[in-house]
């Protein structure tokens, strides 16, 4: 699958645009704080609804507009699709898959698969794991509409439970419609705790080679999922957590307090690895998530390379470039420097400068029309 073009309206620093990408790899440079990494945002957003920052509709309308419109053609199998986002600064987006207004976001995934790879991807093992959960989520959303629309219902359950814990201080005759959001959270919950585990293990089938050889053959890195709660206990904790709940006014059990163990040659690397470990190791995860969705999906999704490059030295470089070689990507970087270097080949080149951007074609800079 590639993205072809996009259009955007009142989007972020852009007014108008309309760029149309090559097949292979696309690179967007710039200084920084141009409107490079707001093109991969539309793109994001194209895929998934939402913004890859977790930020609000609203904040990505361009200062003083009351809407934003994104419109994307994909094509995927020999077939076009044409994904337009309407973006309001009041009320609900509206989404449209050639023309015809879809209801749940759910219709729109699978069209386009993306993987967005970050500078703060390379910190999800120096991170908490919010981070961790974070990475699963996006990626189980992408790949499966039953995790999506189960991580949905959990949340909604959570967060009414966590309501009820509160007011319960207030009315303590609530206590007895307990039951029915735990009820729920546990048959939810449960799935959600499975489903991770099965993706994680998927992950560790292919992590261990790309690693093995990015750090040539000195590290073997293993992933375990760490589970808040393991689904068979998941009732009988919930139930002596009761008390504890009522006390702290929040649920302290289930999958929403999971994490994922990085261990390189038996070592925690949360916690003991040193920079260049967690690095490579979030690289080799980048890398084999790439290769999930392409198993997953029966074909290639689009990756997003924001800015990584200048964050790795020049072997993480080389060994990144060489694996991407076959899927389309948009990378966003301030110099051709690495690109040069490393004799790249590059397909096409934009230079973005305060919201316009402009094709590099035989030297010559022209706006993309």
């Amino acid at each position: 699958m590639i993205i072809k073009s996009i259009e955007l309206s009142n989007f972020r620093n852009y007014e108008k645009l309309e760029i149309h990408f090559d097949h292979g790899t696309n690179i967007l440079y710039g200084d920084n704080a141009q409107g490079k990494t707001n093109i991969l945002e539309a793109a994001y957003f194209s895929g998934t609804t939402k913004s890859h920052k977790g930020s609000k509709d609203k904040e990505v309308i361009r200062f003083n507009c009351e809407e934003s419109h994104i419109r994307t053609i994909v094509e995927k199998n020999e077939k076009e699709y044409q994904i337009d986002m309407h973006l309001r600064t009041r009320g609900s987006k509206g989404v449209a898959i050639n023309k015809i207004p879809i209801k749940k976001a759910s219709e729109l995934f699978g069209i386009l698969n993306i993987v967005f790879f970050s500078p703060e991807d390379l910190n999800i093992i120096k991170n908490g794991p919010a981070e961790r959960r974070r990475f699963l989520d996006s990626e189980l959303c992408q790949l499966d509409k039953l995790y999506l629309s189960d991580l949905t219902k959990y949340n909604k359950i959570l967060n009414q439970r966590n309501k009820l814990l509160k007011d319960i201080n207030y009315r303590p005759d609530l206590i007895e419609t307990l039951s029915v959001w735990d009820e729920q959270l546990l048959e939810v919950g449960k799935r959600i705790i499975k489903r991770r585990k099965i993706f994680i293990e998927e992950l560790n089938e292919i992590i261990g080679n790309i690693h093995s050889n990015i750090s040539g053959g000195k590290e073997q890195l293993i992933l375990k999922y760490e589970p808040n709660i393991e689904d068979i206990f998941f009732a009988d904790e919930l139930l002596k957590a009761k008390q504890k709940d009522m006390k702290l006014c929040q649920t302290t059990v289930g999958p929403h307090r999971d994490d994922m163990l990085f261990s390189v040659n038996n070592v925690d690397i949360r916690k003991f690895g040193s920079q260049g470990q967690q690095r490579t190791s979030a690289l080799s995860l980048k890398l084999a998530e790439i290769e999930i969705v392409k198993k997953s999906i029966y074909n290639t999704p689009v990756l997003l390379l924001d800015d990584v490059l200048s964050e790795l030295d020049s072997n993480r470089q080389n060994y990144l470039l060489n694996s991407i070689s076959d899927i389309q990507t948009i990378i966003t970087c301030t110099g051709l420097e690495e690109f040069v270097r490393n004799r790249f080949h590059i397909n096409k080149v934009f230079k973005v400068v305060n919201g316009e951007v402009f094709e590099n074609n035989d030297s010559n800079e022209h706006e993309e029309e």
